[in-house]
Formats: structure tokens, C-alpha cells, sequence
């Protein structure tokens, strides 16, 4: 049994490895699938509970899909190009005002369509926006990368972990509002303090201002539009306590039937557009927590949270919102999210202790670029248009962005 549990940590440590190094710059997904695999070829991990584990992702693959139709629909239609020119012409020629509108526009993104829309559908509009107004795109480009974490918990749907981390007992608006609002102030200012600093010397100059306005064409007008519509059902489905990934793949289903319905134009190429692999790597992400799960491991580190908790709450909430920012790091922040929820479920953790574990998840990613799903799906976004960040150059600015804004947040969250 011991011999079993071991080879279960490796295949799980060499599969994250490979998530977060891409030897051979091979796909993340391949690494995590060929792990989840392995896990049960080996006889590691019983089949049953692999197929049980993909199934309990259903709701993140949809969510997922959903806005990857969105943003693919927005990209063809011209959406972006249009947005882009927009914030350029109303910079005013000045590349901080660039930039801080931007961070806004990524704030609300992210607080009414999710981190994972920052990354999939802002993320090309902003490299358009840099390439119009002849600056280095890269500066604005790791504003939706950080500000995709910064402000994922905001509200309820600002980022799928916080459904993974809550699962069936995600707390109304009202009082989630109410401890989560001054930590998430507190992060997205940190946050732009950091990046404003680190990005001095390219927001010191000017930007070319005068572009062309291109005009919007219906098929954009109607992405635009499904985007909108997507926010408003996914805060009513919050608000009524419904799983948001089903309402969010009709709504960017429903979008890109439309606009193709319009156009008289086969779906072959757009769905050709679309990454298609970040599912299987939720996928496998899933299945290699279920192997951790198997080990019995979780269940010894609930019982040792649920007894510090019961000792030192605060300290508790502290220690569980630093360590588990860190952890997100090694392995990503979904796995992490899971094995969180595992460990709330399981011990009963007071509350404090559970929130401060939803700001680790969410703003610990900051640190690394495989630290979430979402900055893992910036950086395909990225690739996509010609550009590249390697893990050390990320890195130099997460270790400056990620650590104030962490324990502002926290001692916002704890400060109640």
C-alpha cells in the first residue's frame, strides 16, 4: 500500500512538473493526461473513480467552452480590432492612460464574465490596441494576465475555482459581497501599484493615437452583445444559485449559431480557432487530484487543518490563505482548488478559514505563469498572436506583484 501511494505522488509530481516546465514544448495537456493514464494503467487508481473524477469537471468544460466560443466569434467579427482602436483614440496619445484603461476595463472583465474571459476574450483586443498605437504590446498584455487574478474574487463568478472551492454552498451575493469586497479592493490596488511600478519606463512615453476607427459589423455588434448577454445570465444564475457552466456554454453557443446563421457560413473554421486541449487538461488535472484523493492523504491533512483551526482560527486562516497561494504555484490553482474543497468538505472548517483559503487560490497564481487555468490560457492567447513569455520572465514580475497584494488581502478579509 505504501509502495502504491508513493508511485501515485511521483506520477502526480512528474505530471505537474511537465503542466508548469512543457518539456519539449510539448502541450500542457498532454502532460497532465498522460498522468491521469497512467495512474490508472498502472493500477494506481480505479477507473471508476478516474471517469467519476472528469465527470465532476462538467461544469468547468462547459463554462469554458462557452467563452472560448464567445471570444472566437468576437476575433473573426472583428470585434477586437474595433475595441482596440477605441481605447487607443480615447488614450489621448499617452501610454499610462492606455494602460490604466485597460486595467479597468480587465477589472470588470474579470468581475462580470470570469478570470478565464480576461484571458480568452480581452487578452487578443489588448495586443490589437498595443500594435494600432505602435507600442511594446507586452506591458498591457500582463495586465489581463494579472489583473485576471487580482480581481477573481470579487464576485462569485469572477473565477471557476471559487465554484470548485464552494461547490453546492456558494454564499448569496449579499454576503459575499460583504467579506470579500475590501480584500478584493485592496488586491486590484496592489496589484496596479506593482505593475505601475515594474512597467515605469514603457508607460514614461506616448502612443500613437491617431488610428482609424473601423466601423463595427453586425456579426461584431452581435458577439458584442452576446458577451453582454452572457454577463447578465451569469450573475442571475449566481443570484439564483445555479451552476453557471450550462448557462454560459448556451449563451456562447447561441452567439456563434447566430452570427454564422447570418453569414450563411459553415462553423468548420471557427471551431478550427478554438483551443480545444485546455479541456482534456481539466480533465487531467481532475483525475490527478483524485489520485492524491485515493491516497487517503487529503483526509490526514483535513483532519490536521480541522484541529489547528479549532486551536487558532486567525492564525489558521492566515497560515491556509499563504500556503495553499504557494502551493497553487507548484501544481496549479485548480487542483489546488480541489484539494481545498476536498479539505473543507472534510474537516468543517470555520469560515474565516475557508475564505482565506478562496483569496490564496485565486490570487496566489500571480506568482507564476502556470499558476491558473487562466494564465495558462492568456499565455495561448498570446502565443497565438506572435508573442511569448518564458516562466523566469513572468516570474521576475509575480514575485513583486503577487506577495503585497496577497497579505493586503487577507488582512482586509481578516480584519472583520
Amino acid at each position: 500500500m505504501a509502495l502504491s501511494h508513493a508511485l501515485t505522488w511521483l506520477v502526480v509530481l512528474v505530471a505537474t512538473a511537465g503542466v508548469i516546465i512543457r518539456p519539449w514544448r510539448l502541450p500542457e495537456a498532454v502532460w497532465a493526461v498522460s498522468g491521469a493514464v497512467l495512474l490508472v494503467v498502472a493500477g494506481l487508481l480505479p477507473w471508476r473513480n478516474a471517469l467519476q473524477a472528469v465527470g465532476r469537471g462538467t461544469d468547468v468544460y462547459l463554462f469554458l467552452t462557452g467563452m472560448m466560443l464567445l471570444s472566437e466569434v468576437a476575433r473573426r467579427e472583428g470585434l477586437f480590432d474595433w475595441l482596440a482602436a477605441f481605447a487607443v483614440r480615447r488614450s489621448g496619445g499617452s501610454a499610462r492612460r492606455l494602460f490604466l484603461l485597460i486595467y479597468a476595463v480587465g477589472t470588470v472583465v474579470t468581475a462580470f464574465l470570469s478570470n478565464d474571459a480576461t484571458a480568452v476574450v480581452m487578452t487578443p483586443a489588448v495586443f490589437a490596441a498595443a500594435k494600432r498605437a505602435q507600442a511594446n504590446p507586452l506591458p498591457y498584455l500582463f495586465v489581463c494576465a494579472f489583473i485576471a487574478n487580482a480581481a477573481s474574487f470579487l464576485l462569485p463568478i469572477s473565477n471557476p475555482a471559487n465554484l470548485v472551492l464552494y461547490g453546492n454552498h456558494m454564499p448569496p451575493l449579499g454576503l459575499w459581497l460583504g467579506h470579500f469586497l475590501l480584500p478584493s479592493v485592496l488586491s486590484i490596488g496592489a496589484t496596479l501599484g506593482a505593475l505601475l511600478v515594474i512597467e515605469r519606463r514603457h508607460l514614461s512615453g506616448s502612443v500613437d493615437a491617431e488610428v482609424e476607427q473601423p466601423e463595427l459589423s453586425r456579426g461584431g455588434l452581435a458577439a458584442a452583445i452576446g458577451i453582454g448577454v452572457t454577463a447578465i445570465v451569469l450573475l442571475a444564475a449566481s443570484a439564483a444559485d445555479v451552476q453557471l457552466g450550462l448557462p454560459t456554454a448556451l449563451a456562447g453557443g447561441a452567439t456563434a449559431i447566430f452570427v454564422l446563421w447570418r453569414k450563411r457560413e459553415a462553423p468548420w473554421e471557427t471551431l478550427q480557432g478554438i483551443s480545444w486541449l485546455v479541456l482534456p487538461l481539466v480533465a487531467g488535472l481532475f483525475v490527478l487530484v483524485e489520485g492524491l484523493r485515493h491516497t487517503g492523504v487529503l483526509t490526514l491533512l483535513a483532519n490536521r487543518m480541522h484541529a489547528e483551526a479549532q486551536h487558532a482560527a486567525q492564525a489558521t486562516a492566515w497560515g491556509a490563505g499563504i500556503v495553499i497561494a504557494l502551493v497553487c504555484n507548484i501544481m496549479n490553482n485548480l487542483p489546488a482548488g480541489l484539494i481545498a474543497s476536498s479539505t473543507v468538505t472534510t474537516a468543517h472548517l470555520p469560515r474565516t478559514v475557508t475564505d482565506a483559503l478562496l483569496v490564496g487560490v485565486d490570487l496566489g497564481p500571480n506568482l507564476s505563469i502556470t499558476g491558473s487555468l487562466a494564465t495558462i490560457l492568456w499565455l495561448t492567447a498570446i502565443r497565438r498572436e506572435g508573442e511569448d513569455v518564458t516562466f523566469a520572465a513572468f516570474l521576475a514580475r509575480g514575485a513583486i506583484v503577487m506577495p503585497p497584494a496577497l497579505l493586503l488581502a487577507l488582512a482586509g478579509l481578516l480584519a472583520r
